[in-house]
Order: C-alpha cells, then structure tokens, then sequence
C-alpha cells in the first residue's frame, strides 16, 4: 500500500503567463507558495475476490474490469500511461475541488507519485511535475497553464519561470523567515462557496486571449517587483498587498470568465474593510479569496467576510511525498 500527500498552492503573481500559447512567444513567470492543505492518494492492488479487477473512490466510486471504462479521465489515462492494472485507489483532500488552488494538478502529481512507488521506481518532482503536466495538457487534452504541476510536485515559495524553449526553472524566494511569517500572517483566504472547473474557465478565456496579451505583459512584469519587496529586507511588505490589487485589477481584464459580480462585491467589501489587496484564486470564477491585510485590519476584514468560511493555513515547503510505503508482491495475471 502506497499513500501519498501532495499540497495545494496559491498563485501570487503571473497566472495565465504559464500557458504554453503564451510563455512560448514572451516567456514567462508565477510567483506561488504551497501551503499546508492537502490531498492525499492510497493505492494499493485490489485482491483477486472481487468481479471488478478496478476500484476507484473519489468523489464518485467506480468499479471496472477494464481501464477503458473508467470515466475518470486523469485517472483512466495515468494507468494506462504507467501500465497499471487490479489497483483500488482512494482520493480525499482537505479543500474541495475547482475551487482555484490548483487541486486536480495536485491530484495528478500524487497519484503518479503514488503509481510509481507502487511499481518500486522513484521519480523525482521534475519527473512528477513533466509526467502531470503531460498527462494533463496531452493525454486529458484540459486547457492550462503548467504552474499548478510544478508547485505540487516541488513544493515551497517559488519563482517558476517558463522558457520560450518550453523548458523551466524552479528557483526558491530567498525571504527572512520572519519576514515570511509576517507575510503569512497578513494573509486571509475566505472561501466564496462558488466552484467551477478551470479547464472550462481557460477555454471561455482564451476566446479573447488576442485582447489580453498587454495585460498578461503587465502581470509578468509584476512578478519582478513582487519577488524584490519579499526578498528585499528594507522594502515595505505592504507594497505586496497593494501589488496584489494591482495583479487582480489587470487579471480581471483578461477574460469574461475571470469574475463574476458576486465575487466583485466580496472583493470590494474586504477592500473598504481595510484589506491593501488581494485575488481570486486560480483561474477565475469562483473558489477562493485572498486578501492583505495589516494586523490592525484584521478584524474589520474577518467581520466584513464574516458570512464566508475563513481557511487559517500556513506556508509549507514540502511538495508532494509518500508517508506510507509498504511493498507488495504482485504477479501480473499474464505471468501466471
């Protein structure tokens, strides 16, 4: 029995200049952080007593004699990319799913990670982040960009720039633990109760993506002057919140499926509560907030959301990992 756990991220500054159509012609950058929300992945091969040789539980449950059946894409396509067969695999998670932290691209990462180490091989986080945004991008066909994959597998704050060569570089903030603290204390993500799927978002958004080139030019830029106020000790950190509203203003011209005015009435409401900033994150249209706010504004912020559930969390730097392993024998029933 494998069981993987895999961190979700939030993404600061950069979204949409890591997908391919984009980074390809102008390079590109995101600048994200894991944090300590997970999913998890059990995997183990299914004893030979049942009428099903494939049991799948997520938020559906699956039982097929054959990969072909089964109806979960990512999964159907993973084993059979690995050559899985007889598997029962488990999915739960700490948030829900489509909700903007990247969770099917964390999914993803585990459960590969997961197969791997079933079939006794290692496959370091570059490995895992390549083999995801594969399985993703090529084999399931989603539209997205290719930072959720990486920030899964490599966990931590990071820079991730995408090269016009199609290759990238995972490269650690260099902050003050203290002064990393602080930035995650000034940090409140509320959950808007609203959830969509980013693949659906991405294909609604690049109807228009001719018209949003400036503005994904813009937010790039932004990722320079973010990583510079955190890494920079004599830089005022609340010049983060308000390059946050900066990024969000510029992410909201970007597509019609970024916001919605629900969500805009939330966002101004934290704004007037004293918040310097904030986003919705991932790819729009739903999920969760995330504000800047100082410390004595933190209290007006939580009243002003009090109607939202407010998701304490704290940065992690782990990326995705097996905490279970326990080896089993498996004979392929072709080798019988």
């Amino acid at each position: 029995m494998i069981i993987t756990k895999t961190p979700f991220r939030m993404s600061f500054f950069g979204g949409g200049t890591d997908m391919e159509s984009f980074f390809r012609e102008y390079g590109g950058a995101v600048l994200s952080s894991t944090f300590d929300k997970y999913c998890y992945v059990t995997v183990r091969h299914l004893p030979r007593f049942f009428d099903y040789s494939t049991h799948l539980t997520y938020s559906k449950v699956e039982e097929v004699s054959d990969v072909e059946e089964i109806r979960h894409p990512a999964i159907r396509h993973a084993m059979k990319m690995l050559d899985m067969h007889e598997i029962r695999l488990i999915y739960d998670a700490d948030l829900p799913a489509r909700s903007g932290l990247g969770t099917s691209s964390s999914f993803a990462v585990g459960m590969l990670n997961a197969f791997y180490a079933l079939k006794g091989k290692y496959a370091d986080k570059r490995k895992l982040a390549d083999d995801a945004i594969y399985l993703e991008r090529t084999l399931c066909g989603e539209a997205g960009g290719w930072q959720d994959q990486i920030a899964a597998a490599f966990g931590g704050m990071n820079r991730i720039v995408f090269n016009p060569d199609g290759s990238y570089d995972v490269i650690p903030v260099i902050i003050h633990p203290e002064r990393k603290k602080l930035l995650n204390d000034s940090l409140l993500m509320f959950f808007t109760g609203f959830t969509r799927f980013s693949s659906e978002v991405q294909k609604v958004n690049t109807q228009s993506y001719a018209e949003k080139t400036a503005q994904l030019k813009q937010m790039l830029a932004l990722v320079d002057q973010a990583q510079e106020v955190l890494e920079d000790k004599h830089s005022d950190l609340d010049d983060f919140g308000r390059l946050l509203d900066t990024t969000w203003q510029l992410k909201r011209q970007t597509g019609k499926a970024v916001t919605t005015d629900n969500i805009d009435a939330l966002y101004e409401k934290g704004i007037r509560a004293g918040a310097l900033g904030g986003k919705l994150l991932g790819a729009g249209g739903g999920g969760f907030l995330v504000f800047y706010v100082q410390p004595e504004k933190r209290q007006a912020v939580m009243d002003a959301m009090k109607d939202l559930l407010y998701i304490p969390f704290r940065f992690e730097d782990g990326g995705t990992r097996v905490i279970h392993y326990s080896p089993e024998s498996y004979v392929p029933k072709e080798a019988e």
